[in-house]
């Protein structure tokens, strides 16, 4: 069989597969991987409540927990994030933490407890809180966002000592900095991220309740905002009771104020709730409970790639609709968002955020758009302007306007787009980041003619500033590293082929008029790529690790974009050969069946790894439409 047709059947597979792991209601749910850190941390939470409570009892749910640990420990002993992953000193020490927090658990599981004690003392040399306690705090620096819970979840746990000594090594959170107006929190310079206000105050309250500062108006200060905090912390919890849908970070908060008197208290009392609707059947937990919203926009984004739309017009109505009734519309309790954007889910602990803004109003314009160019009009001008537009309601034009607005005051100083709030620059996961940039920059350019005048103006600034910041921020390779994704194969956890191919999508839908620079930006990323391309046509993150379906796909689709440009430099044929052999390797995936094999290339928050079921399957579907792209002209 000849490679048009084995792409033709490839293709066909990957979009039947997509397009069958939809919900009844039409869009997509996906699947998380279950988390050793998540299911330690909530092993931990339930302990607690049950220990300080009357009534509570949660041990099968408990016990399940730990026979999950226990089946998937790595070969050295330790745990990594995912059962993909590495084992890294972070949740090695929260699984630890969980075994020595259960009582008889260390007996019980006395060898899997040994093997991970074994491998704390290599890495930390020793597992005494003054080995262990400094070794946490290195790897996070300055940033107290995950260094402060890990910490305490061993104090907790007896891991640390008992009584108040076991308190001497964590790190006192400012909780009272959380009474001050939200309009001032980046101006105060936190010591945690944005997203993280639960903790900030759940886990300084335990602190203090265990270890009070000694500085007289320190501890006066905190025990007079304590119970206006725990208001704070009640009116932003969500009504599922899982801050940002979120185990870990539900469960810090949870076990922290059980374990400081609290138990009672209602913030308390619906983490519980949310702990225990997330238990999987096999006793885990996921590290978030859906990405819904964030892989619908990518399914759809993908599904229209390469100038056909294997969606037809009821299915797209319908999609469009749910899409639209996940945008808020009010003022959101837990950053103070405006209106505007959208979150990673549709459930209630979702955040409006810059990438799924971004991707949601990129569906939403294929969604909403009637007349759709032919394959050769799209690959003459991809971000065409195809004069016969119209939209299916005024609904989806509103929503549109509003989203570009929101991502346009989200903008930062540098050009940049952070994740969450504008001007939280002080921390790594709040700073501007090239991905979240360029796939804004994409969502700009695809409404641009659709916009009154003063976006119109507005909007283009902006797409110059941030082609100015992409521009500082490419590296002397010519790649870009994003913020929210990675490889554990790679030096630093990094992931220049995906931010790069990122990148690389946005610079390909812009004029060349937009900015003198773009030509060669392009040219040095996409020669990135292709000095990084594998013999055998794949991607990877690190040259001594495995390939991935998706930075395969990923890779494959945005040379494959360069070479849908009029202006592609003059080694289109040899590009077009790779970009055909990485497409080869994708299909030898489809037909083997791996192309369904996720990777944990997924950071969540605090660089906690996790790999999502449909992302090897819609990138794929992205990679391969673009390449038939390619073959038709």
């Amino acid at each position: 069989m000849d490679f048009s047709r084995r792409l033709q059947n490839a293709l066909g597979l990957a979009r039947k597969e997509l397009l069958a792991a939809r919900t009844p209601e039409g869009h997509w749910n996906g699947e998380l991987s279950s988390s050793a850190l998540s299911t330690a941390t909530a092993i931990c939470a339930l302990t607690l409540v049950d220990r300080e409570s009357r009534t509570a009892n949660h041990e099968s749910r408990i016990c399940r927990g730990l026979d999950w640990l226990a089946r998937h420990v790595n070969a050295d002993g330790g745990w990594g994030d995912t059962i993909l992953s590495l084992s890294n000193i972070s949740t090695t020490t929260l699984c630890w933490a969980a075994f020595g927090v259960v009582s008889g658990a260390d007996e019980k599981y006395r060898a899997v407890v040994t093997g991970a004690e074994k491998w704390l003392a290599e890495r930390a040399g020793g597992i005494t809180p003054d080995k262990l306690a400094p070794a946490i705090i290195a790897r996070y620096g300055k940033d107290r966002t995950f260094s402060a819970p890990i910490l305490t979840m061993c104090a907790i746990s007896g891991r640390l000592g008992s009584g108040a000594d076991a308190w001497k090594d964590v790190l006192p959170l400012p909780f009272e900095l959380a009474a001050v107006p939200p309009r001032f929190f980046a101006a105060l310079r936190l010591p945690v991220v944005s997203y993280a206000l639960p903790a900030l105050i759940a886990i300084g309250q335990a602190r203090h309740h265990h270890l009070p500062s000694r500085n007289p108006f320190t501890r006066l200060a905190r025990n007079l905002t304590r119970s206006r905090t725990l208001d704070v912390l009640n009116r932003i919890q969500p009504s599922s009771g899982g801050f940002l849908e979120a185990t870990p970070l539900t469960s810090f908060a949870t076990m922290s104020l059980a374990g400081s008197g609290q138990v009672d208290h209602p913030v308390t009392k619906k983490g519980v709730e949310f702990l225990v609707a997330s238990q999987r059947e096999d006793g885990s937990w996921p590290i978030d409970t859906n990405l819904a919203t964030w892989v619908t926009t990518l399914s759809v984004n993908a599904l229209a790639a390469g100038g056909e739309f294997a969606l037809e017009n009821d299915e797209r109505a319908k999609i469009r609709d749910w899409l639209l009734k996940q945008q808020y519309r009010e003022v959101h309790p837990y950053t103070n968002a405006p209106p505007g954007g959208w979150a990673w889910t549709h459930l209630p602990g979702g955040v409006p955020d810059a990438d799924d803004t971004a991707g949601a109003l990129l569906a939403l314009k294929q969604l909403s758009v009637a007349a759709v160019c032919d394959r050769r009009t799209c690959l003459a001008a991809p971000s065409a302007a195809v004069t016969d537009r119209r939209y299916s309601d005024s609904t989806a034009h509103g929503a549109a306007i509003a989203g570009v607005t929101w991502l346009l005051n989200l903008q930062n100083r540098d050009g940049g787009i952070p994740t969450f709030c504008r001007g939280w620059t002080n921390l790594p996961f709040d700073r501007s980041a090239p991905d979240l940039t360029a796939h804004a920059l994409r969502a700009w350019n695809a409404w641009l003619p659709d916009l009154p005048a003063h976006l119109q103006r507005r909007a283009r600034k902006a797409i110059e500033k941030g082609l100015r910041y992409l521009g500082r921020t490419q590296g002397h390779d010519g790649e870009w590293l994003p913020l929210w994704f990675g490889n554990q194969r790679a030096p630093d956890d990094v992931n220049p082929v995906y931010g790069t191919a990122r990148v690389l999508r946005a610079l390909e839908q812009l004029g060349g008029e937009t900015a003198p620079s773009l030509g060669t930006m392009m040219f040095r990323g996409g020669r990135f790529l292709v000095r990084t391309q594998r013999d055998d046509g794949s991607w990877g993150g690190g040259q001594k690790g495995p390939a991935s379906i998706e930075e395969t796909a990923l890779a494959v689709e945005a040379l494959a974009g360069l070479l849908a440009k009029p202006d592609t430099p003059k080694l289109a044929d040899s590009l077009r050969e790779q970009v055909m052999n990485g497409a080869n390797w994708l299909i030898e995936k489809v037909e083997n069946g791996e192309w369904r094999q996720p990777s944990p290339i997924g950071f969540y928050f605090a660089k906690l790894w996790y790999y999502e079921r449909l992302y090897p399957q819609i990138f794929t579907v992205g990679a391969l439409s673009r390449a038939s792209e390619l073959l038709s002209v």
